[in-house]
């Protein structure tokens, strides 16, 4: 569904309000023992340790579709996979059956975790996920028990050309069969996959704000291009990367730690090619709500065995938030409809009544390409002012731009009605700088460093607290990203969001 174009945009300045000194900690978090995956305490900079992994090449789809059957025939036996933690094994593990004899941790792990940030996080996900499975109806179907109707369904998605036939993979799939998984389990199972890659990039939060009240805990938002793995495998040509560093079994694992790590209330993800098969059965365990856009005509579709088109994904915690209303928008440029997809929610924070809304979005690539991106970023921002009546609504929105500072695209944002700002300029000596970088690479063009992914936000609404900083030139090494460290080209953005004191007139909305 495409929404609406309201009226056109009316111009504002770009100036930025006079900011107060910035407090800028560093956080840094101490050790636990697994499972742990988040030590309570308040949310302070904390560096964190992530794991690595990823064996064995893509697989043929049909392979991969008889390996799913199998699973599923075997998952209908009685006795198999009763509890979350083994059906946790069997989804790591299906797509790489040589690990599956052993999953004790090497010496990877003999690395103390990370205590996992300020707040109390592995309750708050089990919470969230025990929450999402008690508000799920309990159904009988005839088509077995709730394992094998997930591999079944999921089966259904392996097939290249489903995204086209289907119009119904338009919308987030229902998770209600599934059962939820505990978070100290997959993290201990997604380290045992990745045993034998090196230590985990350490990373930790930086205060931006110290001096404001908390009624309510943060909102933390993750913005992350995660590189399509067809794309990553078949078409990006990192020549500096190990193939095997980019093989899904334990790339997978990666993006999933990821989470666990910063455990993030909302997640808005670009290049998203596995959502069927992987983080919508994951994350709708682990109490996320999700839905996913595919782009029109993925380039992913070109790439033998792929895994369906990539698109949009937008997962948010259900524990505390409701979804009052969705948007899926294909974006257009000088009126015609393009490739690049966004997603706009209203979210109402379950605690505070307060409403907002997050969008995701990623526009087009390459050189040469810009009057296109800021054709498509007036677009976005039009049917934005819509959706967020005029501003009224507070709003965040994540994308991966492909636009440095310097393009139109990245000024219309910056001098919107909407008044946004970029959240990681804060974290520069004068606030006023974006990153040096946020993708760093190696093709066979040479290499590419620039900053191209963003998280806006209403700064009359909204303050940022904290952001994670980005990884170090140091840190990501002469090959660059991905790496058997990270799993993408693109670096994670986190940062912690609380609503500003607002007139009564603006919360009445």
């Amino acid at each position: 569904m495409v929404a609406s174009a309201p009226p056109p945009l009316a111009g504002c300045s770009s100036a930025l309000r006079p900011r107060a000194p910035v407090s800028r900690r560093r956080r840094r978090s101490g050790s636990v023992s697994l499972p742990a995956v988040r030590s309570p305490g308040p949310r302070r900079g904390t560096r964190r340790k992530e794991p690595r992994s990823d064996p064995g090449p893509a697989r043929a789809l049909r392979t991969r579709s008889a390996r799913l059957v199998s699973a599923a025939e075997e998952a209908a036996a009685p006795g198999m996979y009763q509890s979350p933690r083994r059906l946790c094994s069997a989804l790591l593990l299906r797509d790489a059956p040589g690990l599956r004899r052993s999953l004790a941790p090497g010496p990877r792990r003999t690395l103390a975790p990370p205590v996992l940030g300020p707040r109390p996080a592995s309750p708050r996900l089990q919470a969230a996920a025990l929450g999402a499975a008690r508000s799920r109806p309990r159904t009988v179907s005839s088509m077995g028990n709730s394992t094998s109707r997930l591999y079944s369904a999921l089966s259904k998605t392996l097939n290249s050309s489903a995204a086209a036939q289907h119009p119904e993979y338009l919308v987030s799939a229902d998770p209600e069969h599934l059962e939820p998984i505990d978070p100290n389990e997959l993290m201990e199972e997604c380290r045992a996959v990745l045993h034998t890659r090196p230590p985990r990039y350490q990373r930790c939060f930086v205060d931006i704000r110290t001096d404001c009240l908390r009624s309510y805990p943060p909102i933390r938002v993750m913005q992350w291009n995660i590189l399509a793995q067809a794309l990553g495998e078949g078409k990006d040509n990192f020549v500096q990367c190990p193939v095997e560093a980019l093989k899904w079994e334990e790339r997978k694992c990666l993006i999933l730690e990821e989470f666990l790590v910063y455990q993030p209330d909302i997640l808005c993800l670009q290049e998203v090619d596995h959502y069927f098969d992987t983080f919508q059965p994951f994350l709708g365990r682990l109490g996320y709500q999700g839905t996913f856009f595919p782009k029109p005509w993925s380039p992913c579709l070109d790439v033998e065995h792929n895994n369906g088109p990539d698109g949009c994904a937008l997962f948010f915690l259900q524990n505390r938030f409701k979804l009052i209303n969705s948007t899926n928008i294909r974006l257009t440029a000088m009126t015609l409809k393009t490739n690049q997809v966004a997603i706009a929610q209203t979210l109402q924070c379950k605690k505070s009544g307060r409403k907002f809304c997050v969008a995701v979005t990623h526009l087009k690539a390459r050189t040469g390409w810009e009057r296109f991106r800021s054709a498509q970023g007036c677009d976005l921002l039009q049917n934005l002012q819509g959706i967020t009546q005029g501003a009224k609504i507070p709003l965040i929105v994540c994308g991966d731009f492909n636009a440095e500072p310097t393009e139109e695209v990245y000024k219309h944002f910056a001098s919107s009605s909407l008044n946004l700002n970029s959240a990681y300029k804060l974290l520069s000596a004068d606030g006023q700088s974006e990153p040096p970088y946020t993708t760093w690479k190696i093709r066979t063009s040479g290499e590419c460093r620039h900053t191209l992914d963003y998280i806006w936000y209403s700064r009359h609404s909204l303050s940022v607290t904290a952001a994670l900083e980005l990884l170090t030139e140091e840190q990501i090494g002469p090959s660059r990203l991905p790496s058997f460290q990270y799993p993408s080209d693109h670096l994670s953005l986190v940062c912690d969001f609380i609503f500003n004191e607002e007139p009564e007139e603006l919360l009445s909305f």
